[in-house]
């Protein structure tokens, strides 16, 4: 092969590549301030991360039983933060194990 040839497949395979579409995972932050979420709902897409941020002066135990993806953070203190990733659609419902009063949706497309 020559290598104008060569060249020309490399271009027209990475034009393709990017054409594709291939979805970047984005990264929210969802803060714990006065004993609540700092947003009630939040929509995101597969594959996206939320970090929990605590704010707060003590500790928070951010949980989810929902179907979609259950998980538990653990306990917590202020400046810590704990990161999941969201691998499927649906909504979660996001609380606190600490304060009963938190709670938050995740709609995840």
């Amino acid at each position: 092969m020559n290598q104008r040839l060569v060249t020309s497949i490399i271009a027209i395979a990475s034009g393709l590549i990017m054409a594709s579409g291939a979805a970047v995972a984005k990264e929210y932050t969802v803060g714990q301030a006065g004993k609540a979420f700092t947003q009630d709902k939040i929509t995101i897409s597969v594959g996206d991360v939320v970090h929990f941020e605590n704010n707060d002066p003590f500790f928070h135990n951010v949980f989810s039983l929902s179907s979609t993806k259950t998980f538990d953070l653990g306990s917590y203190p202020k400046g810590d933060a704990r990161s999941v990733t969201f691998d499927e659609p649906g909504v979660i419902e996001v609380e606190c194990a600490l304060h009963g009063d938190m709670f938050m949706l995740i709609e995840v497309e």
